[in-house]
C-alpha cells in the first residue's frame, strides 16, 4: 500500500498534522511531544515564518525564515547555526501554523510564541555559536561513549 505525501495530504484536506522527526527546531519543537498543524501559504511568507518545504534532493524540511530575499528565503532550524540559501517559493509546500502540545493548541499568533520566536531569531548572533559548541561538546560525548562501549 503507498503511502501519500505531504503535498496530498495538504492538498486533499487543506491541512496536514503530523509528528516531526529530528531537534533542529528544539526548544520549541521536541520529536515525539509535538503535533505540527501546516497549512497552505497565502502569498509570500515573512521573516520568522516556519515554512515545511521539500530540497531538490526530496528531503522534507521544517525551519524558520530568518530573511525574505526577492528570489528566496534564508532559512536555518531553531537548533542549527547554518544558514539555508536558495530555498524559494517553487520548494515549499505549507507553513506551519500552530503546535499541538499536551491536547493544547499553540498559535503561531500567540503572544508567548512570538516572544519565544524575536528572543530566538534575534538573538541568532549570539545564539548560533553557543548552539555550535553544545552540539560540538554532545558529539565528544556520544564518541567517548561509543569509543569506550557504554
Amino acid at each position: 500500500m503507498r503511502t501519500s505525501t505531504f503535498e496530498e495530504q495538504l492538498e486533499k484536506n487543506g491541512k496536514l498534522i503530523y509528528t516531526n522527526k529530528g531537534d533542529s527546531m528544539m526548544p520549541l519543537i521536541k520529536q515525539g511531544r509535538d503535533l505540527l498543524i501546516i497549512e497552505p501559504v497565502q502569498g509570500r511568507l515573512k521573516k520568522y515564518d516556519v515554512p515545511l518545504y521539500k530540497r531538490d534532493n526530496g528531503q522534507y524540511v521544517l525551519h524558520r525564515i530568518l530573511k525574505v530575499r526577492s528570489n528566496d528565503y534564508v532559512i536555518c532550524g531553531d537548533n542549527r547555526w547554518s544558514k539555508e540559501y536558495g530555498i524559494s517559493d517553487r520548494h515549499i509546500i505549507g507553513v506551519l501554523t500552530g503546535i499541538v502540545r499536551n491536547g493544547r493548541k499553540i498559535s503561531v499568533k500567540d503572544l508567548k510564541y512570538r516572544l519565544y520566536v524575536h528572543l530566538w531569531c534575534d538573538l541568532f548572533i549570539i545564539r548560533a555559536p553557543i548552539t555550535r559548541v553544545v552540539s560540538k561538546i554532545k558529539r565528544m560525548r556520544h564518541n567517548n561513549r561509543i569509543k569506550n562501549g557504554d
